[in-house]
């Protein structure tokens, strides 16, 4: 039985109880366990910047690490709008402290695209428009082409967290634009991998959740295949 530790934001209410969930689909060959950061609001200001400080999340992390853990991630999507480097800095940092692989949910997420030559995507986000414009161009310069955006423009963390059911399912509808290749779902306080079997077939295109994708990729850290039917195509394919 492996252990992975998750930093998230301290308003999320979407990963645990989807991570619990697909965990016992997988097989329950992982536990998992949690520590927060403060993350309230999502916007194009210095409040929010701050709130993402490095020596922040080391600090969580660092305390997350005082259990017996086989892996650690950032259950955070922020530097798809902050610049991909800062990810790749703060696992570097996590694992030097640490001594425990790390990842995160943007690097999961492209990790998971790149993979499969997922090229031409659309991004499905609740964020606003500064936001989202700053995700497209990080995704750009990764390689990616960003055919479409479908946007909620909301920046409190908790309102996010609200979105669900049939919003959530119009949100995906309004990013299946340009035939892409696949929809991002940038945000891990959104649970759009529940909908993925149900959507994936509606839309034509194979969704890739961040949180189901930092699912795989954390198991991936601690050697464990991830294949679960009926979950959409990412968790299927391992």
């Amino acid at each position: 039985m492996k252990r992975i530790g998750h930093v998230m934001p301290s308003s999320n209410v979407a990963i645990e109880p989807l991570t619990y969930a697909l965990e016992a689909a997988a097989g329950d060959r992982a536990t998992h366990h949690f520590g927060r950061v403060s993350v309230t609001r999502v916007a194009d200001d210095p409040a929010t910047e701050r709130q993402f400080a490095l020596e922040t999340m080391l600090a969580a992390a660092s305390l997350l690490a005082e259990a017996p853990l086989d892996a650690i991630v950032w259950n955070g999507t922020s530097a798809s709008w902050r610049g991909i480097d800062r990810d790749r800095e703060l696992i570097a940092a996590i694992t030097t402290t640490t001594g425990l692989p790390a990842t995160t949910a943007t690097l999961a997420l492209l990790a998971t695209m790149e993979r499969r030559g997922w090229r031409r995507i659309a991004l499905a986000v609740p964020y606003t428009a500064a936001l989202t414009d700053a995700i497209a161009e990080a995704y750009t310069a990764a390689g990616f082409e960003v055919v479409h955006a479908a946007r909620l423009d909301i920046d409190d963390n908790v309102a996010i967290g609200n979105v669900r059911g049939d919003q959530l399912r119009d949100l995906l509808r309004a990013a299946a634009r340009n035939e892409p290749d696949a929809i991002a779902v940038v945000c891990t306080n959104l649970d759009a991998t529940s909908l993925a079997g149900e959507m994936e077939p509606l839309l034509g295109c194979p969704i890739v959740d961040s949180i189901g994708a930092t699912f795989a990729v954390a198991r991936d850290l601690c050697g464990i295949a991830t294949r679960i039917a009926g979950w959409g195509e990412v968790l299927a394919r391992g």
